[in-house]
């Protein structure tokens, strides 16, 4: 099997979707101001989703169709975007998660998406720049929220690893109940949770975050993902650092029992 680097583009349900929001707009006579101003959005944010670059919201797919007369052929396509509703860097990683028969995951910034309270997440998407639209938040928090099924409803049991570093746990961000879920899914027999404390650190700690993905035919993928780009590779030497690096950093954290400590110290304090 060849051993691609996954990129990053922009679901084909948005990319068509949007696509058709232009053709029928333009074929009705309606400019994109004027269904910017119908549709309560910036002729920017308009353009974006034509472009695809952006998901059209169910909200804006109603109103173009019904503006520009598509008689439902634009409305039906909800249901298609809303199967798309992560961001488009983060598809690929996700059609794998989906799959996987383990995950191992180190963070050295934030709460990974698996263990986010709701809270968290809801924070973490609405402080974006640019700002993302309220409907846009929305969809993304709930589709964080049902990524979390990997935890229990998966049989056999996805095994999971989570290394956080521990500037992770420090961000205002993280309250009582975000330091509580923590703990709670670290009971969880197939989940392995571990803190790097800051005096464990190396080097290779502080560059970033990394997923190991390994699928039900054994094929294992690295997803590292950085500000303005993200990579997802079945590359055989990629592959091989990123779980060197993953394996090292494990070494160097907290054990389980030590770590539900450490968590519960920062608790009481709280």
């Amino acid at each position: 099997m060849p051993n691609p680097n996954y990129n990053s583009q922009p679901p084909a349900a948005w990319c068509y979707s949007g696509n058709q929001i232009k053709r029928w707009r333009t074929l009705a006579n309606v400019s994109r101001e004027a269904l910017a101003t119908a549709a309560n959005y910036a002729p920017e944010t308009i353009s974006s989703m034509e472009r695809g670059v952006r998901m059209p919201s169910p909200r804006l797919l109603d109103i173009a169709d019904e503006l520009c007369g598509a008689q439902g052929m634009l409305s039906a396509a909800k249901e298609y975007v809303r199967r798309e509703r992560y961001s488009a860097r983060a598809v690929d990683f996700i059609e794998r998660e989906r799959e996987a028969t383990s995950l191992w995951t180190y963070e050295v910034a934030l709460i990974p998406g698996l263990l986010q309270t709701r809270a968290y997440a809801q924070a973490l998407i609405d402080n974006r720049i640019p700002p993302l639209d309220e409907e846009t938040v929305e969809e993304r928090v709930a589709a964080r929220m049902e990524r979390q099924a990997i935890l229990t409803d998966r049989k056999p049991p996805v095994g999971l690893s989570f290394v956080l570093y521990e500037a992770v746990l420090r961000s205002p961000w993280v309250d009582e109940a975000q330091l509580q879920r923590l703990l709670e899914v670290a009971g969880l027999r197939n989940v392995v949770l571990q803190v790097l404390p800051f005096g464990q650190a190396i080097g290779n700690a502080l560059e970033g975050p990394m997923v190991l993905v390994e699928g039900q035919d054994h094929e294992r993928l690295a997803f590292m993902e950085g500000a303005f780009a993200s990579e997802l590779s079945a590359d055989a030497g990629v592959v091989s650092r990123v779980t060197e690096r993953l394996s090292m950093i494990r070494t160097r954290a907290l054990d389980p029992d030590e770590t539900a400590r450490f968590i519960e110290r920062m608790v009481s304090q709280s």
